[in-house]
């Protein structure tokens, strides 16, 4: 297999375009281009094509990843799925991954109690928020930890309950209604029991 041109993209920067004489083009960055020394009228055998592939696919891979967390926050999991969903094949997404990981930019632990603290703010209870962090994709031995980054569940009832009624007594039909929208939004029965108990006693004085 002969190099008939080598030549900059015109769309992406890094990438080179590597012209076979079978019609073929490789996308391949600047560093396959200087390890592998191509230049215009280069035979290549089966092995060093491999390898050329090989090499290329994996740097590829690692400035897709740095792309796509450059937009977004996420996680592991989710990283290499939109990867391969890209064309990446398994070990490259992986490979990927751990790249990122190695230099600081893809941490799942730092993710997960990002979420947490997102969601707690927008008035997720701890039930939610472990919901969030499994759809997310957040391994289940970094849960505990994220959840701590997120305040007492007693203040957040208080707030919402307070907000709502802003002074008035709640008969047994809004009691409810407030009661299940807590549940909805992840809050336990206990808490936000005890909530109301500190609401009555609050009115009562």
């Amino acid at each position: 297999m002969q190099v008939e041109r080598v030549e900059p993209s015109r769309h992406k920067k890094g990438r080179i375009l590597v012209f076979l004489d079978d019609g073929a083009c490789l996308k391949i960055t600047e560093q396959e281009l200087l390890d592998f020394g191509l230049r215009p009228g280069d035979e290549l055998d089966e092995d060093t094509l491999r390898r050329l592939k090989e090499a290329a696919g994996v740097s590829n891979t690692r400035a897709a990843a740095a792309d796509l967390i450059g937009k977004r926050a996420m996680s592991r999991r989710d990283l290499e799925r939109k990867l391969q969903e890209k064309g990446a094949n398994e070990a490259e997404a992986r490979y990927a991954a751990e790249w990122l990981e190695a230099i600081g930019a893809l941490n799942d632990a730092e993710y997960a109690a990002a979420l947490a603290r997102h969601y707690s703010g927008r008035g997720y209870g701890p039930a939610r928020v472990r919901e969030k962090l499994y759809e997310k994709g957040i391994p289940r031995e970094l849960w505990e930890d994220a959840l701590e980054q997120i305040p007492e569940n007693d203040g957040q009832i208080d707030a919402f309950l307070t907000g709502k009624l802003r002074g008035r007594e709640p008969d047994e039909k809004e009691k409810r209604r407030l009661t299940n929208a807590l549940l909805r939004r992840g809050y336990p029965w206990g808490d936000i029991k005890a909530a109301w108990t500190r609401l009555g006693e609050e009115t009562e004085e």
